[in-house]
């Protein structure tokens, strides 16, 4: 099934509208900032974050000004913190593509970052909403909460499920429940009326990410990380947490804790992707964006009434499951 034209089919006018802001923002006379600007922008992506901006707007009433301007800088906020994370995880691939430190240094990734979200803000203002420029500037703050929380995890003794999802809900899930909120607000809807697609937006988020996560079990060219790559950048997800706390293996408790630890081999990790997958990790996790996906689906049904907004949102949650990279 063609999802992406389905998502677009109701804000295609709009999203066009978006993408030349978005490029106009990140224009620039100077000849590094023009080359790894113009680099951004190539590797844009689906713009499945926009996306959900607009199709919510529209929802609750119209994109307008306000709607692309917000849009523009939540886009940014999240490229800037891509480009800074790539630093903090010395990282020298986004998705199958040479990062920025890894094309230049970590002085010019982390100046550049820095210009990006600057710009973000100048982008927000531009809504002359406070309560949309409130969201984003609190959207950065639990974003950094959410690698500071995932790097503290990191030398904790324990495996938490809960400590899992805290930190996927601060660094994934919250971007999609800024952009339904944010959506929403840019189309008048009262601050009393959003808790429901700022809901939707975290059941999204929380989807994508473990989505996300059992990739890394997988081996593909398509993905653009190696099996394994999580675990051996120290974390573990869904799947191999609850396979090791619910079998009460000692030996692959014992080697996750070395993935915490930053010691596990090669050898080792390979061992304990065959165990969660042998365990019912996989599964679990599969069960566990079902239910998401059902509530999700609720709010779907009571909050949407344009049948082809509905489609369309309807069509944006089944990718989030069903994609392969």
């Amino acid at each position: 099934m063609d999802y992406l034209s389905i998502i677009k089919k109701p804000i295609e006018s709009e999203l066009q509208g978006f993408i030349s802001l978005f490029n106009e923002s990140l224009s620039h006379t100077g000849n590094l900032q023009t080359e790894i600007f113009d680099r951004i922008k190539q590797r844009a992506g689906k713009r499945m974050r926009p996306m959900l901006i607009l199709l919510m707007a529209k929802n609750y009433g119209s994109v307008n000004d306000a709607t692309l301007n917000a849009a523009v800088g939540l886009e940014l906020l999240h490229t800037a913190s891509l480009v800074h994370d790539d630093v903090v995880d010395e990282s020298d691939e986004r998705r199958g593509q040479a990062s920025v430190n890894a094309i230049y240094n970590n002085k010019v990734a982390v100046l550049v970052g820095d210009y990006i979200l600057s710009t973000a803000l100048l982008c927000v203002s531009l809504t002359h909403n406070e309560l949309i420029i409130r969201y984003l500037a609190e959207l950065g703050r639990t974003l950094s909460n959410g690698e500071i929380l995932q790097l503290t995890n990191i030398s904790s003794d324990e495996i938490s499920e809960d400590v899992y999802y805290q930190v996927i809900k601060q660094k994934t899930a919250a971007l999609f429940e800024a952009c339904c909120a944010i959506g929403a607000i840019s189309a008048g809807l009262p601050e009393s009326r959003v808790e429901a697609a700022r809901l939707f937006g975290s059941n999204l988020g929380v989807i994508f990410q473990i989505r996300d996560d059992i990739f890394d079990y997988y081996d593909s060219s398509e993905i653009g990380k190696p099996t394994g790559n999580d675990m051996a950048e120290g974390k573990l997800t869904l799947p191999v947490i609850h396979a090791v706390n619910t079998s009460g293996d000692e030996e692959m408790r014992r080697l996750a804790m070395k993935v915490k630890a930053g010691t596990v081999s090669a050898e080792e990790i390979a061992r304990l992707v065959a165990f969660t997958k042998a365990n019912g990790g996989i599964e679990y996790a599969e069960r566990r964006m079902e239910e998401l996906r059902q509530e999700a689906l609720r709010f779907l049904s009571e909050e949407v009434s344009d049948d082809e907004i509905r489609q369309s949102l309807t069509a944006y949650l089944d990718f989030v499951i069903a994609r392969n990279k």
